[in-house]
């Protein structure tokens, strides 16, 4: 990929008209009050921060970083903005637009997977490159990207509503839509915290396993919640324990699946007095 900055690397200014917006940027909901409030900053003490832009005709140039300066120049008034143009084709600016705003730390949640998402699919990467390149674990690329087992609805909801990412990984636990729907429904109409949520989830899935008064045999229950088996496993750990066998369970959770280790000694440990 090609650096080389156009002008002997010095900063341009150019027409903000001949600019157009990336077609990879993440980022689809841009917030009026930070807008204007960058505009003013703008409008007091100018772009401090130069576009990168690259130029695609002889009077049209592509934002490779910085729209959020290029709307808000705008809506201060400058006709004009300092931008730095780099030479690179359409799939290295499509690579650099990406990973410079999913870099950022003000994307949505769903903005920042589905960035992340197409990053993989356009580019042909795995999630542990896509890792990589972002500087984060492959099981936080993993976890991000589960985000997207959520509908469009739900996902509207939640950021309409403020949740926040452990609040929509939590929602992943209900494979039922329906179900889900009525959990995020209570959520938001209740204004509960990640915690409370939990708990809710929690119930609610329990109640939906339950057995109804049925003949015997007739209802097959299907536990999708791992955390239930989970507790059950820790609740065996603490039972040795107290029993006085001094068994050591770890946990490690690698995005798709959770992989426990337990080791539990042939002899009987001794409680201390």
């Amino acid at each position: 990929m090609n650096y080389l900055l156009k002008s002997d690397s010095r900063i341009t200014e150019i027409p903000t008209v001949k600019i157009r917006p990336n077609k990879t940027q993440p980022r689809k909901i841009f917030d009026e009050d930070k807008l204007r409030d960058l505009a003013k900053s703008i409008e007091e003490n100018g772009v401090l921060q130069p576009l990168t832009v690259r130029k695609v005709s002889q009077s049209e140039y592509e934002i490779i970083a910085g729209e959020r300066r290029l709307r808000a120049s705008v809506m201060a008034g400058f006709s004009r903005v300092p931008c730095i143009v780099i030479k690179c084709n359409d799939r290295e600016s499509a690579m650099l637009a990406l990973l410079e705003n999913l870099q950022r730390c003000d994307l949505g949640i769903f903005e920042e997977a589905r960035g992340i998402s197409r990053l993989i699919r356009r580019y042909g990467i795995t999630q542990e490159q896509a890792a990589k390149k972002l500087g984060k674990s492959q099981s936080t690329i993993a976890n991000k990207l589960r985000l997207l087992n959520l509908t469009y609805d739900e996902q509207d909801w939640i950021v309409q509503a403020g949740l926040s990412e452990r609040h929509a990984r939590a929602l992943l636990r209900i494979y039922d839509q329906e179900l889900r729907k009525e959990a995020l429904s209570k959520i938001i109409a209740q204004k509960l915290n990640v915690t409370q949520s939990e708990n809710l989830i929690d119930e609610m899935l329990y109640n939906a396993t339950a057995p109804e008064s049925t003949p015997k045999g007739s209802r097959k229950i299907v536990i999708r919640d791992v955390r239930i088996f989970i507790n059950t496993i820790n609740k065996a750990i603490n039972t040795m324990k107290l029993a006085g066998i001094n068994a050591v369970c770890k946990h490690r959770d690698n995005g798709d699946y959770i992989e426990y280790t337990v080791k539990i000694p042939k002899n009987r440990t001794e409680k201390s007095a």
